[in-house]
């Protein structure tokens, strides 16, 4: 059994590295994780490619053994790279991403470097989860919801998820997470609020620091399925099966009438 670990923050992240023990622990002496990360951190990076420079790579040895590769690219260059080059042929059975520092919600989806590593093993043909813990503490414990993400990656393996799938995986910063906690959610599309700081530089320059506020996470539409942020506002984790198929399925009824001036499914 092979899981290739990956993420944004970069290799060196504490999250990466708590995933990475509790990934092998769980697939035990007969299976295997690989990292191949950012060599630096690339947040928001969303699902850039590295396609004008060269995309180095170096091994990370710790603790007196090798603990991954270091890829001066982006997630998605190191799912492409370690599939395609590193893994020398083996096809992983599992890519996960993360553990991200911040969660991964609502349209921040598109944004995430995160997120776009899993989408990126969907491409392949791969199963891909992404794991973000709710909290910006630099010294955060990412213990608990390591445990919690090998414990579904288990289940995922186990269960043979279809290739292709992508699960989008939010954890409360909480020292209790269990299966118990766990619901399965919506994206959700409430937009957040962007605040821009403004700054003057030591010359007098002037500059901004964007500072993304974050917004009501109340369901609009409580009928239906909770949505991600809701989810975590409430202190569960939230686990949203997500696609990359950005078809606006509804309007290709209309626009054959508003656009093109004939009736859907009408010869031209």
């Amino acid at each position: 059994m092979l899981i290739l670990a990956t993420n944004d923050d970069g290799i060196e992240a504490p999250g990466l590295a708590a995933l990475a023990r509790a990934l092998g622990r769980v697939l035990g002496p007969e299976g295997r994780v690989v990292v191949v990360a950012p060599e630096v951190e690339q947040s928001a990076v969303g699902h850039a490619i590295t396609l004008a420079d060269p995309i180095k790579v170096r091994k990370l040895r710790r603790n007196g053994g090798n603990w991954g590769w270091a890829v001066r690219g982006t997630p998605a260059d190191c799912v492409k790279l370690a599939y395609w080059r590193l893994l020398e042929g083996q096809k992983p059975d599992l890519v996960v991403s993360g553990i991200n520092r911040g969660a991964n919600t609502g349209l921040n989806l598109l944004y995430s470097g995160t997120v776009s590593a899993a989408t990126e093993a969907a491409f392949l043909g791969l199963t891909g989860m992404a794991f973000s813990l709710d909290t910006f503490d630099l010294e955060a414990d990412y213990g608990p919801a390591a445990d919690l993400a090998a414990e579904l990656a288990g289940r995922v393996l186990e269960r043979r998820m279809r290739p292709g799938a992508v699960l989008n995986v939010n954890f409360p910063y909480r020292p209790d997470l269990s299966l118990a906690d766990c619901v399965v959610t919506r994206q959700g599309l409430t937009r957040m609020k962007d605040n821009f700081i403004r700054r003057q530089d030591p010359r007098g320059g002037l500059y901004y620091w964007q500072a993304t506020e974050k917004v009501d996470p109340a369901d609009p539409a409580p009928h239906q399925r909770p949505t991600d942020q809701l989810a975590l506002a409430q202190g569960k984790v939230s686990i949203t099966p997500i696609q990359f198929d950005l078809t606006n399925h509804r309007l290709t009824e209309e626009l054959g009438s508003q656009l093109l001036d004939h009736e859907p499914g009408k010869k031209v």
